[in-house]
């Protein structure tokens, strides 16, 4: 049987789903399969020239772009080896990675298409397939995570008593049963989202707590797709592990809508919730399609409070609506709810993102401010109306970079860039105002920041 390279650039620093799931289903249909991680691995050129069939996984817009060079590199060492590219964003930049050397593209459910993808190639089969975009029901394997690296290698929990702690990760469910503009999900699943059965994820975090992880990031898109099916998972987990913590996504209208099972997370040892706000400000939110207000969100933060469970928002501050006003008004939001150290400091610098495909290129209201598509960094470029505005952008980016680096607080590092968007505003506040918030200790976070 062929031998296989499976390869995941980045996947937001936790030990790749996207190897050890196919492995699984590869491993069992005969094939011999090696991985590599290369956010914590090097791959050899030896590696690149055994095998027969590279296949690399793109989740995620970062991955994605360091795909391109290694895909350039494959083609360069070994030129005889089948390329696959799969996963979200596969599909979404399909003729940049063909354009490299990628022969098959699958997104969606992808473990059976994998295989079968394979089965073909090493029957001398070598037509190029058109994309396969599948959200078929599967039954799902347990993981294969025996040849990864250890989980110690990757991103941990820092807990409410400031200890570093070994994290774990899987998902429950694929896919989302909503339409959000801006989100890579929709292309692909089209508003469906498709269950792991239980006994594979519980199963897949009884391997990692064997292996040392001591708490589990749940990666669904919105783990209250299925609420029951959420809670009956960390439940059993709970039973058998009672010490095991957990994380897990979930949207602000289902926070609201389902405020009931909130204190079942927090009895079965949620440390907290992961919520992508996106903006505080409701034209924008109706912009996105988030199907909240901003109303709505300090609703659901006292909500989280009440019940004793800690939520960390995402946003995307820099749009085409931003003004350099509604910026320092949305960092006064953030630190009148309190919100300052559990919010990750990156997610104040973060720009709208238009990769291949979004919906968000057919809206009058984006269209003006598109100059094009950058092929290195695989989306859509635009400009604000305000120059002023993407300025400001670059600042904190720059802030945030540097402060990340220095190990600066988040507290300090909000302070500075709230004292510089109220220069840009041309507004006046004392960076005391905003002092004496729950210290950095309590709130739970993981060390890799990033979200997309």
């Amino acid at each position: 049987m062929k031998k296989l390279l499976l390869l995941s650039t980045y996947e937001l620093g936790h030990q790749p789903f996207g190897l050890a799931s196919p492995a699984a289903w590869l491993r069992d249909a005969g094939f011999s399969v090696e991985v590599r991680d290369l956010s914590v691995q090097t791959v050899e050129d030896s590696a690149l020239q055994q095998a027969e069939i590279v296949a690399v996984y793109v989740p995620m817009h970062t991955a994605t772009r360091l795909a391109i060079p290694l895909l350039q590199r494959i083609k360069k060492v070994n030129p005889r080896a089948a390329i696959i590219c799969y996963g979200l964003y596969a599909v979404l930049n399909e003729k940049h990675l063909r354009a490299k050397g990628a022969e098959r593209i699958i997104s969606g459910e992808f473990e059976r298409e994998l295989v079968e993808s394979c089965l073909q190639i090493a029957s001398e089969n070598t037509t190029r397939k058109n994309p396969v975009v599948s959200t078929e029901r599967l039954q799902f394997k347990v993981p294969d995570r025996n040849r990864l690296p250890g989980l110690e290698e990757y991103a941990h929990i820092i807990d409410s008593n400031g200890q570093s702690r070994i994290a774990g990760y899987t998902e429950a469910s694929r896919g989302c049963k909503y339409k959000c503009r801006h989100c890579p999900i929709v292309p692909v699943y089209n508003g469906r989202f498709r269950i792991v059965q239980p006994e594979i994820v519980l199963a897949d975090i009884e391997q990692q707590i064997k292996a040392g992880a001591q708490h589990i990031t749940f990666g669904d898109p919105d783990f209250f797709n299925a609420p029951s099916h959420g809670l009956a998972i960390v439940e059993a987990m709970h039973r058998r592990y009672p010490d095991i913590r957990f994380d897990v996504t979930i949207k602000i209208e289902h926070i609201l809508r389902y405020r009931r099972h909130l204190p079942a997370l927090r009895e079965n040892g949620c440390a907290f919730i992961v919520s992508a706000v996106e903006a505080l400000d409701d034209r924008v939110l109706d912009l996105l399609q988030k199907g909240h207000s901003a109303a709505d969100f300090h609703a659901a933060v006292k909500i989280m409070t009440d019940n004793g469970l800690i939520i960390s928002p995402t946003f995307i501050p820099f749009h085409p609506r931003t003004t350099r006003a509604s910026y320092f008004n949305f960092l006064k939001q953030v630190a009148e709810l309190n919100l300052i150290e559990n919010t990750a400091s990156i997610q104040l610098a973060i720009r709208l993102l238009l990769p291949e495909g979004s919906p968000l290129l057919q809206l009058d209201e984006i269209k003006p401010y598109v100059t094009g598509f950058s092929s290195e960094r695989l989306c859509h470029k635009w400009t604000h109306p305000d120059p002023s505005v993407d300025e400001l952008h670059r600042t904190v980016l720059n802030m945030v970079e540097n402060g990340t680096l220095r190990k600066h607080s988040r507290t300090r590092l909000f302070q500075d860039i709230l004292k510089t968007a109220a220069e840009f505003a041309g507004e006046h506040v004392k960076p005391s105002e905003f002092s004496g918030f729950t210290s950095r200790a309590t709130i739970p976070y993981l060390t890799e920041p990033w979200y997309c």
